[in-house]
Formats: structure tokens, sequence, C-alpha cells
């Protein structure tokens, strides 16, 4: 009797075993995903706060993505120390005028508005590499000093490099005050920024990777 107990417990138990095993399997994968998703992350963080290279005292243009009055002001700054001779703002908001821009970077037309240029026609990441490529190439410049937020800066330069693989693009990055990228985890509004800009970059990694004339993404 006890060998029949045995023999007729044992199929009952089988499906709770593999049951049991596909959801330690599930969690080990889980966990292995959410760890590679911090490291990530963690990565991310590092490359938005780590300083650039420096560049060449001079570039054909300088190109601005809009976002952030301090992103403008930085890029007439760098203009007016004749860093570059052109100046190139991407993104601008369809009806806003030069001078507008001006005020709003608390600066006042003057001798350089002729070597500036506003682009109305991107809405996105992608579309300011678009927009200033067909600017660049019009113009014949050869290198460029791309001037975007820092936790901004690895996406922009994965659309730009991508768009314009024959350019020289040197990285100058604004540092907004309200961004704390060195204790990022400590400032709930600066880990929802990098978590959201984390995976705006993936997202963009993916779809250029993916691409049907793929070449290579760095």
């Amino acid at each position: 009797m006890s060998s029949d107990l045995v023999d007729s417990t044992a199929p009952a138990r089988r499906p709770h075993l593999r049951l049991r095993r596909a959801s330690g399997a599930l969690a080990i994968a889980a966990a292995l995903l959410a760890a590679l998703w911090v490291a990530g992350l963690v990565w991310f963080a590092g490359k938005a706060a780590g300083a650039p290279r420096p560049g060449p005292a001079r570039t054909d243009a300088i190109v601005v993505l809009t976002g952030g009055s301090e992103r403008i002001a930085t890029g007439l700054t760098l203009l007016a120390q004749r860093r570059a001779d052109q100046l190139f703002i991407s993104g601008v908001e369809t009806g806003v005028a030069l001078d507008e821009l001006l005020v709003l970077a608390e600066r006042t037309p003057g001798v350089l508005d002729h070597r500036i240029t506003v682009g109305y026609r991107a809405a996105d990441t992608l579309g300011n590499a678009e927009e200033a490529a067909g600017w660049m190439r019009a113009r014949g410049f050869r290198s460029l000093r791309l001037v975007t937020s820092n936790y901004h800066m690895p996406r922009s330069l994965l659309a730009f490099r991508r768009l314009l693989p024959d350019i020289a693009i040197h990285p100058h990055p604004v540092q907004p005050e309200t961004v704390h990228l060195d204790d990022w985890w400590l400032w709930p509004g600066t880990t929802r920024l990098l978590i959201s800009e984390y995976h705006k970059y993936v997202a963009s990694w993916l779809r250029f990777a993916l691409s049907a004339d793929a070449a290579p993404v760095v």
C-alpha cells in the first residue's frame, strides 16, 4: 500500500516542482535585469557628469539646442569670444524671433546678430541633428561646438554623430544649477530627470542600432 501512495502522489508533485523552478528562474532573470538597469543608470549618470575632453580653441560653428536660457547664453558667450564665426540655435518655437531669444538670455541685440541663425523645424533631439546637419552642409562647415545641458549631451551626441559622421563635434555641456549630478541619488528631481534621459538614450541607441542602414553607434 505504501508503494501505491508514492506512485499516486509523485505525478501531482511534478507540476508544482516545475512551477517553482520556473518562478525561481524568472526571479533570477528579473534580478539580473534590475541589476543591469541600475548599472546602466549609474554609467549614464557618470557619462552626463563627466568633464568633456578639451576642444579646439575655434570651430567652424556653434550649435545650441534649445531647452533652457543657460544654453543660449552660453552659445552667445562663446560667439562673443570668437570661438566660432557662426551660431545656430536649433529647435526654436515657431513665431519666436531672435530678439526674444536674446532677451530670454539677458542679452540685447547687437553687432553679433548677423552671425546668428535660428532654426524652427526641429521638434526633438533627432530633429535638432537633422536641422543642424542641413545648415552645416549648406555652408561647408566641418566642425562644430555642441551646446546643450550636461544630462542631455549623451543623447545629443548619439544623434549628431550618427547624422554628421563627417563633422568634428566637440561637446560643450551646460551645467544647470537645479540639476545635481554629483550626488544625483540624493535629489529626487535630478534622479527622475536622469531616469527619463537614460530611457530616452537607450531607446535612441536601439533605434539607431536596429535601423536598416545600421552604422556604428557610439
